[in-house]
């Protein structure tokens, strides 16, 4: 088997939508000076409430929904600790990613009598294929046959970098996150805006976690996310806060973690040390490039109004 084909081209493309829509979900959140940590919690609330009700009402496109607004939902709470009660973010945000350990068992437990994943679901998220482009040799492979997340996560990319950069909108996001004092003084509402950040991030992160249980799997599984919230805020920090390089770190993860599903069984390695690939190679970015990488000024730091 050759280690280097197609197909890990497009694994790469599917295990890298959770990270995008993550990190960018993310960049929005800290552009608008609010750290979100909690995109790990973000994923698996979202993941968990998609097969749920995708479960119950065998319409795996409700479950997508139902990702969405559990995300946006919890992020509200994040909001809520972080920017209404000037409560510290970091911790409002490792709070997040604990209880995602813990209620999505609980509810399995009271709903299926089995704490550890959701029964699978019989239909998931359809592939779609693209019209011209899925008939081209090679380049239809790649670029055709993904479900609608996936196609999501790239379109996020490119309207977030129209958005922040080319209109009022993005202006002021970015204004609240370097320097709310004036931009608060220019008439801008900085805690309307600071929630427009965190709501966005729950919005795409739980798109994200809804991509892996009822998008790209069949199933919740507990702690299916598999520490990729952090990923994605490494992406996000290597990505230095801008959309495309954000893509780009979070395609050499994704790249990451197809190899190490590629290597298993293929080497005589301990599958153990292959599955850390994706985590060592998080650790290095994270010592390499945080040094190097400048947040937003006003990233993290609590806003009291005038």
């Amino acid at each position: 088997m050759e280690l280097f084909d197609i197909g890990i081209l497009t694994s790469t493309i599917r295990l890298s939508t959770p990270l995008i829509l993550c990190a960018i979900g993310g960049l929005y959140s800290e552009r608008g000076g609010v750290v979100n940590i909690a995109l790990e919690g973000l994923l698996l609330f979202g993941a968990f409430s998609a097969a749920v009700v995708a479960y119950y009402t065998g319409n795996p496109w409700l479950g997508l929904l139902a990702g969405a607004v559990t995300g946006v939902f919890i992020a509200f709470l994040h909001g809520l600790v972080s920017i209404t009660f000037l409560g510290d973010q970091i911790v409002s945000g490792m709070g997040i990613n604990i209880l995602a350990l813990g209620v999505p068992a609980v509810f399995s437990g009271a709903f299926f009598n089995t704490p550890s994943s959701t029964p699978s679901i019989e239909k998931i998220l359809p592939s779609l294929n693209i019209p011209v482009i899925e008939d081209i040799p090679l380049l239809g492979e790649i670029l055709s046959g993904y479900t609608v997340p996936v196609y999501l996560s790239y379109a996020a990319v490119i309207i977030t970098y129209f958005v922040l950069f080319y209109t009022i909108f993005g202006l002021r996001l970015r204004a609240v996150g370097e320097n709310p004092k004036a931009a608060e003084s220019l008439g801008v509402n900085v805690i309307r805006y600071k929630y427009y950040g965190v709501l966005l991030s729950g919005l795409l992160a739980g798109i994200g976690g809804a991509f892996l249980s009822v998008g790209h799997g069949t199933q919740f599984i507990k702690n299916m996310s598999a520490g990729r919230g952090y990923i994605a805020l490494a992406a996000l920090i290597f990505g230095k806060w801008h959309p495309f390089k954000t893509l780009l770190a979070c395609l050499i993860f994704g790249f990451a973690d197809a190899l190490q599903m590629r290597l298993q069984g293929v080497i005589g390695i301990p599958v153990q040390f292959i599955q850390m690939i994706p985590y060592i190679l998080t650790i290095l970015v994270i010592v390499g490039f945080i040094g190097k990488a400048v947040p937003p000024a006003a990233s993290g730091v609590p806003y009291r109004k005038g």
